[in-house]
């Protein structure tokens, strides 16, 4: 047995156990529930047998024992029905019920729910009725297992939050070390290309060519550098976020397919947000792309700013095909993926760079089935 093997076994050992500990302890409560309460039905039934008695008692009839035994109910409600339906007395009510006649009825119907009555002959055609309540100890244990079972709720709660951020942690860790490694795999290769860059200056290659490998490996750079800032706290500095838009446009229009019809409207004024350029740009990129994607290269893309007095927000809307309501959250989550090749990673870390570098908001503003989507992001203006 491996070590993923055993911490399973050892997970799924304590959630049976403590199920079965809960079922142990609820049916234990259920048969002390029920043998308090026939008890209390045996003392009612005494109670009741020693008050016809004392209906019946005369004045030498030795009654000490009697009382005794009626004096002992100090805590079950009780009210006595004669046979024409009234109440003729009634022990342990309520003070506030007591001068209430609609109070009184509304505690009678639920004595009556309670327990069934029980009936008290004092002669003939004199069959009187008791109904009584639970006592307050009862009605506790009534309402235990309820306690019981919502803190176990809580705690079965409590220890998945724990296991799903633990869970999320540790993904969190490997995406951000495979980033980390994936950079650093690609500064070997990239440093040789500069290098043979410089022979190729000198041995007098064609300069276009070489202005155009200058461009792939200034890409190649900036790759580099996204991947090596994932996992760690990015530098955010001042920036003007319309001229930064405007270079992620003119970066993806010189691009992209003459079959999309990009729009772009900004702002005059500049509007300043504390930015990581290189981050937030790659943002905006798999944005654009993954619409793209869904307009199957051919389509309109319309990218806006606009600004309310304390948040800046960019809208990236397509003609794509859409997306249904259920997924507009899940769509964010490592791995969801509706391409046939790919890692679904691109809304993930755009998500992440977003809420968690940049502490702004992205999420799916409006989309429809067949007619397109609209992202929106929302960073905090500088004052």
């Amino acid at each position: 047995m491996n070590f993923t093997n055993e911490r399973n076994f050892a997970r799924w050992f304590i959630i049976i156990s403590s199920l079965l500990i809960v079922a142990l302890i609820l049916w234990n409560t259920s048969i002390f529930f029920e043998r308090l309460k026939q008890d209390e039905r045996d003392k009612m039934e005494l109670w009741t047998a020693a008050q016809a008695f004392l209906d019946k008692a005369t004045g030498d009839t030795d009654i000490d024992l009697t009382l005794r035994i009626l004096n002992t109910n100090t805590t079950i409600p009780t009210i006595w029905i004669n046979e024409k339906g009234e109440i003729v007395d009634g022990l342990n009510i309520p003070i506030e019920t007591r001068g209430n006649q609609k109070k009184l009825d509304e505690y009678f119907s639920e004595l009556k729910s309670e327990n069934e009555p029980i009936e008290m002959v004092l002669g003939k055609n004199q069959v009187h009725k008791i109904y009584y309540g639970d006592s307050p100890l009862l009605t506790k244990i009534k309402y235990y297992p309820i306690g019981l079972l919502l803190i176990i709720f809580l705690f079965i709660g409590v220890v998945y939050f724990f296991y799903t951020t633990t869970k999320s942690s540790e993904q969190n860790k490997l995406w951000a070390g495979m980033a980390k490694e994936t950079a650093h795999q690609i500064g070997t290769p990239l440093s040789s290309l500069i290098g043979w860059t410089e022979i190729l200056k000198e041995e007098n290659v064609n300069k276009s060519y070489i202005s155009e490998i200058e461009k792939d490996i200034e890409r190649l750079r900036t790759i580099t550098d996204r991947f090596s800032k994932i996992g760690s706290t990015p530098i955010l500095s001042e920036t003007d976020i319309v001229i930064a838009i405007k270079e992620s446009y003119n970066y993806l229009f010189t691009r992209s397919s003459r079959l999309i019809n990009f729009k772009l409207s900004t702002p005059h004024s500049p509007i300043y947000v504390n930015l990581n350029e290189s981050l937030f740009s790659w943002t905006i990129e798999n944005l654009v792309r993954n619409a793209i994607d869904a307009m199957k290269g051919k389509g309109n893309l319309d990218i806006q700013i606009k600004q309310d007095p304390h948040w800046v927000y960019i809208y990236i809307k397509d003609s794509g095909k859409g997306i249904p309501k259920s997924k507009y959250y899940t769509i964010f989550n490592p791995g969801f993926t509706t391409k046939k090749r790919g890692w679904g990673l691109g809304l993930s870390l755009s998500k992440r760079i977003v809420e968690e570098y940049h502490n702004g908001k992205i999420k799916v503003y409006e989309s429809e089935l067949n007619k397109g989507s609209t992202f929106q992001i929302a960073l905090r203006k500088i004052q």
